[in-house]
């Protein structure tokens, strides 16, 4: 970020309860530092603050020295992805529920983005991935994922069997209701619940987790980041792959889908002394200890 920021994006998740007013008292306060304070466009149209600009995404990311976003992590994966060829940094207020990404709480949160504004922040940079759905030689879709890729049955159907080669070699065909290829952010979203394990967000990994597999030999892998995965549909019908569960599509028999890191990069600002190991501690509950009538303290 600039040592000295002038423009600063204001995002805030779609028709939240609450969210106008948080949103105002960000743009006002900004506003009346002497800082260009602009509002991404379907924000605008949610809050209708008056006296604020507008922007596309794509117009922010080519104008804004910072985005401040209001919501949960759902929203920070939506915006992220499409600023993330604009390597333009990203704070996160959280007015979601669980908030590994979106950290700052909405109670004093002025006080926390004017010292970061100022200077007093960390740096922490994180990876994403990208995917195309190959059809008989030809790209027929392609996103990107700051979390996951995930390829899965249809609700009403049986068993998917997915072939899966790594850097060209085959790794192994798995029947399962799936099969989830997460980045180090994502270890803590859909992987985690299908028992994949965690990974701090410097790693330089990818982790295939399968869903419900049919063999319990096939078990969740950490592979270098700089693979290249390919996944082909043997078998099974009303398969899907979605990235981030917001872009989707619907997969044939012997489509493949190929996915690699991607060249961009998200880059999140933190208050200072923030540390990966506080925010697991606080959103799993490691500090949690049963007492002695057996309840949770």
């Amino acid at each position: 970020m600039p040592l000295a920021p002038k423009t600063i994006a204001v995002i805030g998740k779609p028709q939240a309860p609450g969210i106008a007013q948080s949103l105002s008292r960000i743009a006002h306060f900004f506003d009346d530092a002497g800082y260009t304070v602009v509002l991404e466009a379907e924000t605008a149209r949610d809050v209708e603050l008056a006296g604020f600009a507008a922007m596309t995404p794509a117009e922010i990311g080519r104008h804004a020295d910072v985005a401040i976003v209001v919501g949960g992590d759902g929203t920070m994966l939506g915006i992220a992805r499409q600023l993330a060829p604009y390597d333009v940094p990203l704070i996160g207020i959280n007015q979601g529920r669980l908030g590994f990404m979106a950290d700052i709480p909405l109670d004093g949160m002025l006080p926390v983005l004017a010292g970061m504004l100022a200077g007093n922040y960390e740096i922490e940079l994180r990876s994403l991935l990208e995917g195309c759905v190959m059809r008989d030689g030809e790209s027929i879709f392609s996103a990107l994922a700051f979390n996951d890729v995930v390829v899965s049955r249809g609700a009403g159907a049986g068993m998917v069997e997915l072939r899966v080669e790594v850097d060209g070699h085959f790794m192994y065909n798995q029947r399962s209701d799936g099969l989830i290829v997460s980045t180090p952010t994502g270890s803590t979203a859909y992987s985690l619940s299908a028992g994949g394990p965690l990974l701090h967000p410097s790693l330089g990994g990818i982790v295939l987790v399968p869903i419900a597999p049919h063999a319990l030999s096939n078990r969740p892998i950490v592979i270098p980041d700089s693979s290249e995965i390919m996944i082909e549909v043997v078998s099974g019908r009303d398969t899907s792959v979605n990235f981030d569960m917001q872009s989707f599509a619907s997969i044939l028999l012997h489509d493949r889908i190929h996915i690699k890191r991607s060249t961009h990069r998200i880059t999140f600002m933190h208050p200072q002394g923030w540390n990966y190991y506080d925010t697991l501690r606080e959103k799993l509950h490691w500090n949690e200890y049963p007492s002695a009538e057996g309840q949770l303290t």
